[in-house]
């Protein structure tokens, strides 16, 4: 199964159209594996975030200077206004990624943010980990029976109940999705095995996991752990301005994480265990047939002493040395040499 790769534009477009589309054109670039010729499945969605600034903060802490190399604005305020993308652009790029077959999923961190819909529907609404426990949005949410991902880096189960007990009213199209809110997130806190205890859990909704960690070891963990959604932020360069952006994948990392995780897609296979068609040319070549130890001739009766493995694997294996021992020889074999079918009676 495919996993559902989300690209976390967030607000790393810096609040402008044209960085958004060029980070879409990123997430909709062909992804082919030189080493097989492959070419896999590029990432499946990308994600917007949607602020609305009067029900962000405190009217205090809009006001807060904020002055450090990160800052849009003197005030946090000024900050976020700068960063945001209005309806009719979040449109702009729906429309955009649509172009290409992309999903296009959107944050929204307040019920004044579904003005949204009056435009387009996303394929997915998300809630962050910081409104898991805002009850009233994810209710308004829900109600648009629109299919919901929701994070859970700042809660535990009983926020995770709550949650669902609001959203299942509406819908049960739910994704959960383990989470560490913690930028960037140390590798002692991640605890992947969270994604198996959740699918135990909450066996009827999609389990995912969103990254926050640096580089592309831990998404890859985890959708060999079952993660069936992978969100990460992603960047075009992660020297740009912006607090999001260090943490962040740029083209490169984006290539090979995507590239990795649709390798161990076709690596994980099947629960059994058999020996592949693909290995058959190697195991001609290397696995070990019985052999002679000493030169033999017609007529003798072959003897185990006669006999030790020698490459190539096309004869007869050790556990069919019945086939060989106590039989008679039909023709001369040299010393050292492979023990065929035709040769014995």
């Amino acid at each position: 199964m495919s996993t559902y790769l989300i690209g976390e534009i967030g607000q790393n477009h810096n609040g402008s159209v044209d960085i958004a589309k060029l980070l879409i054109d990123k997430a909709a670039k062909e992804v082919v594996d030189p080493l097989f010729g492959q070419h896999l499945k590029p990432w499946d969605a990308v994600k917007l975030t949607k602020r609305d600034l009067n029900e962000e903060l405190s009217a205090s802490a809009m006001a807060k200077p904020y002055d450090n190399p990160n800052s849009f604005g003197k005030t946090y305020g000024e900050h976020r206004e700068a960063l945001e993308l209005n309806d009719e652009q979040h449109f702009e790029l729906y429309q955009y990624a649509k172009g290409y077959g992309l999903d296009f999923v959107e944050t929204l961190c307040a019920i004044g943010c579904l003005s949204m819909l009056k435009y387009f529907t996303p394929d997915r609404l998300k809630v962050a980990s910081r409104d898991l426990t805002n009850l009233p949005l994810l209710e308004a949410l829900a109600e648009t029976k629109i299919p919901i991902i929701f994070s859970t880096g700042m809660g535990g189960v009983q926020e995770i109940d709550n949650a669902l007990e609001v959203i299942t009213k509406h819908h049960e199209n739910i994704t959960i999705l383990h989470c560490l809110s913690q930028y960037p997130s140390e590798y002692k806190n991640i605890n992947l095995k969270s994604i198996s205890y959740l699918q135990e859990r909450y066996p009827n909704y999609t389990i995912g996991y969103s990254d926050h960690s640096i580089g592309i070891s831990i998404p890859t963990a985890a959708v060999a752990m079952g993660a069936e959604v992978i969100e990460k932020h992603i960047t075009l360069d992660r020297s740009m301005k912006g607090t999001d952006q260090k943490g962040s994948l740029a083209p490169d990392g984006m290539y090979r994480m995507v590239r990795d995780i649709r390798n161990l897609e076709m690596a994980l296979g099947e629960r059994k265990k058999e020996a592949s068609e693909s290995i058959e040319a190697a195991k001609i070549k290397l696995e070990r047939s019985i052999a002679t130890k000493r030169d033999l001739k017609a007529g003798e009766i072959v003897k185990e002493e006669d006999l030790h493995m020698l490459s190539p694997g096309d004869g007869f294996k050790w556990a069919q040395k019945d086939h060989v021992v106590g039989k008679k020889l039909k023709q001369d074999i040299p010393k050292d040499e492979v023990i065929y079918r035709g040769m014995v009676d």
